[in-house]
Order: C-alpha cells, then sequence, then structure tokens
C-alpha cells in the first residue's frame, strides 16, 4: 500500500515528514532496526541478532508497497530519520482477515516530540480505509510512555504474557496485549 508524502508541524517547530518506505530507504531502515534495538530493552531483538542483507530490506520494503493489506511509513525531521510505523495482516486466513498488527519504533533521541503519535493517527486511518476492524499490538510492559500513547488514541489492554522476554542478563519482562476496534465496531 502507498501512502502520499504529508508534513507536520512539532511542537519545536521542525517539520516531520511522512511518506511510503520505498526500496532506496532499504540502508537506513536497517541500520535504523539495529540502531533503536539498541537504544532500548523494549524491542524483540538485540542488535546483534539483526542480520539483514541489503536485498532482503529491499524485497521487505518493496512487499508491502505491493501489498494493498500492509503499510510501512518512514518519518524524517527536518530530513533526519525518525522512526517507522507499519501494519500487516494477522494471517492469510478468512476468520483472521478483519485483523492487524502494528508495529512502531522511533530512534530515542525523537521520542516525546509527538511523532509516534502523528505515526500511529495517520497509521490507524489507514488500517480503517483498508478495512480492517480490529488493530493489535505488543508492548512491553515497562514501556508506560508507550502503553500511555496506545491508550490515548483507544487501544485497550487484552492480555499480558509474564515472561514473554527473556534478556541476556537472566532477567524477565512482560508483554501487554493491546486491541484497538477500527470502524465503529465493538
Amino acid at each position: 500500500m502507498r501512502y502520499e508524502e504529508k508534513q507536520f508541524p512539532l511542537k519545536d517547530g521542525s517539520i516531520l515528514t511522512i511518506r511510503s518506505a520505498e526500496k532506496n530507504d532499504a540502508a537506513c531502515m536497517t541500520e535504523y532496526v539495529k540502531i533503536t534495538a539498541g537504544e532500548t530493552p523494549y524491542l524483540l531483538r538485540n542488535p546483534d541478532e539483526i542480520h539483514l542483507s541489503q536485498e532482503e530490506e529491499e524485497a521487505f520494503v518493496q512487499k508491502n508497497v505491493d501489498d494493498p493489506n500492509s503499510l510501512l511509513l518512514i518519518s524524517f525531521v527536518d530530513g533526519h530519520h525518525a522512526g517507522n510505523a507499519s501494519f500487516s495482516p494477522v494471517g492469510p486466513f478468512r476468520r483472521y482477515q478483519h485483523r492487524c498488527e502494528i508495529g512502531i519504533a522511533l530512534y530515542q533521541k525523537d521520542t516525546g516530540r509527538g511523532i509516534g503519535r502523528i505515526l500511529l493517527t495517520e497509521l490507524l486511518q489507514k488500517t480503517a480505509e483498508a478495512g480492517f476492524k480490529q488493530a493489535e499490538l505488543c508492548v512491553a510492559a515497562a514501556n508506560t510512555k508507550a502503553i500511555h500513547l496506545y491508550e490515548s488514541v483507544g487501544f485497550q489492554e487484552y492480555g499480558r504474557l509474564e515472561h514473554s522476554m527473556k534478556y541476556d542478563d537472566g532477567s524477565y519482562a512482560a508483554d501487554i496485549f493491546m486491541v484497538k476496534r477500527l470502524n465503529g465496531q465493538d
């Protein structure tokens, strides 16, 4: 799915630009995944677990462009890459066709600026336009800022999985499963 480029003013006077990711973004997106994975304990992978080739990232981006039920957004603040957001179907089966998964992450230097809210709002609008009835995500239980953001746009906690992630130091973290009903669904 494609998303036409839009610009949004941020509180600090910076300009946020959001557009569909393109194949030529693959290198910066691979670097982004590695850096953000190292900046926070809330993402699924450690930086050393990311082994995407340029070709694999390009194929991933192109799949999202070609698939009418998936979208990969990339954002820039005054020209520098700030983060990504995406949605994709939960699964290929008819009984799941009403559900989509949401993913979003920002560089830590860009959190707290309103970028996540704008990205999420734009993404949710596109999920509804694509005909999905339910958006879903998992968030680390300790990531209270993200949870607050998700709740503020209508996500609700549907469950918690204790010991979902195990860190290298042997400690564990819980994940929270959150859902937002779309298109006026109950």
